[in-house]
């Protein structure tokens, strides 16, 4: 009776290890540090793509592994964003810390709504084979990003800008309904792997990185909401064009 290879359960134990770290980014906000929460958001993205990876690499390919990533991405992309959009209404209403969505402030479960249709989305995902090599609707890493970049544009030296925009409640709840609808479009997003240097293949994964690297350079890491703002920008302009 030959042992089990331990190497072929890396891939779940990383996707593992992205759902605890998105626990933790929930904590983190409802503890009011949301840099920290979006921080730990940006190590689950950076754990998403190395279970994908390792599983590549290992030929660990699973049908529990794929259940498992959906379930880890739910947490981490999907509620982990919509509990910092929470926060970050809750203070643009001016709500009081001893007040909340018990007491009345109904408008404060408006931000679960893209937890919702994260769950949606990943639900489409899997059982969509056209979305192999690029993607139809908005990625819930990508999604959650944005929300990020939200609080490290608070966190930056670009500070005043940002606090424009989540000071505002109806800015807050546009955003989130914009991005929920974005989740389940039927817009083609391009996918952001660059599989060669053939610019009229791959010229929108090109732009994207060169434009990446001016706005880090330029403003850090207020630059990460502007990057993926580019990236649905892009992938919007060019979809009559595909279709």
């Amino acid at each position: 009776m030959s042992l089990p290879n331990p190497l072929k359960y890396i891939p779940n134990t990383i996707t593992l290890g992205n759902l605890f770290v998105g626990c933790l980014s929930i904590v983190s906000a409802f503890e009011g540090d949301l840099l920290l929460a979006g921080y730990l958001i940006l190590l689950a993205a950076v754990l998403d793509y190395l279970d994908g990876f390792s599983a590549r690499l290992l030929k660990a390919y699973s049908p529990l592994g794929k259940e498992l990533d959906s379930l880890s991405d739910v947490v981490s992309f999907g509620v982990a964003p919509s509990v910092i959009m929470f926060h970050l209404l809750r203070n643009a209403l001016n709500v009081p810390s001893a007040e909340g969505f018990s007491s009345g402030h109904a408008l404060l479960a408006i931000p679960f709504i893209m937890a919702a249709f994260s769950s949606l989305r990943l639900g489409i995902f899997n059982l969509d084979t056209r979305q192999t090599s690029s993607f139809i609707g908005l990625p819930t890493p990508a999604n959650a990003l944005f929300t990020v970049g939200l609080v490290l544009g608070l966190n930056s030296p670009f500070e005043s800008i940002f606090q424009l925009i989540v000071s505002s409640s109806t800015v807050l709840i546009a955003m989130i309904v914009i991005q929920s609808a974005l989740l389940v479009s039927p817009i083609p997003m391009f996918s952001l792997k660059i599989k060669s240097f053939n610019l009229k293949e791959t010229w929108k994964q090109q732009l994207l990185l060169i434009l990446t690297i001016t706005l880090i350079t330029a403003i850090g890491r207020a630059a990460l909401s502007p990057i993926i703002s580019i990236y649905i920008i892009i992938s919007i302009i060019t979809w009559p064009f595909k279709k």
